[in-house]
């Protein structure tokens, strides 16, 4: 492709700027966007424009021939290729977030308590509760069974085992020992 721009064509294109930057443009641009490309630059097509946005200025004042314009268009694209691999080593890597793959946790308000206070503390309060609803905090928090869980197993529906639950906590928030303990 290069041999359509000759030293010759460079001069006869002299002071008229847009066919001059058309034919240097239309000989060079693919080599350019090749360069750019194998180099790793994360948008060789806009970097292969900053290019010859660069070389148009100049493009009239350059020397040597093909060879001097050839030289002076992968210079200015080398430089283009060094401040953007500068510009990513500096920009953090961008990942989409994979729920799946997130191991945080935030435990409950009521899983924290419970895992501060010791066990035998946890089985006197739980005893200041009904059967069932003894049963429910500790398949939920103690077991760490789910609602539906939960449900399957005492043989009730998922209300019943959210009421019985909502229930349980309100009354230990209710009881002395509990108001003391938090208070500290």
């Amino acid at each position: 492709m290069t041999d359509v721009l000759t030293d010759s064509t460079l001069l006869a294109l002299k002071g008229d700027q847009s066919g001059l930057f058309s034919a240097v443009y239309q000989a060079l641009a693919g080599q350019v966007l090749g360069y750019l490309r194998t180099k790793g630059v994360s948008d060789p097509e806009a970097v292969t424009q900053d290019v010859f946005l660069a070389v148009l200025p100049r493009v009239e004042t350059i020397t040597g021939g093909v060879s001097g314009l050839r030289t002076f268009v992968f210079s200015v694209a080398h430089a283009r290729m060094v401040d953007d691999h500068r510009r990513q080593s500096r920009t953090p890597e961008h990942h989409e977030f994979e729920a799946e793959r997130d191991t945080r946790q935030s435990n409950s308000a009521e899983a924290e308590a419970m895992g501060r206070v010791a066990p035998g503390e946890v089985l006197a309060l739980l005893d200041l509760l009904g059967e069932d609803q003894r049963e429910v905090l500790s398949l939920r928090i103690v077991a760490g069974l789910t609602v539906e869980q939960v449900a399957d197993v005492m043989g009730k529906s998922q209300g019943a085992v959210k009421q019985l639950q909502r229930r349980a906590l309100n009354a230990l928030r209710e009881h002395s020992v509990v108001k003391e303990y938090v208070a500290s």
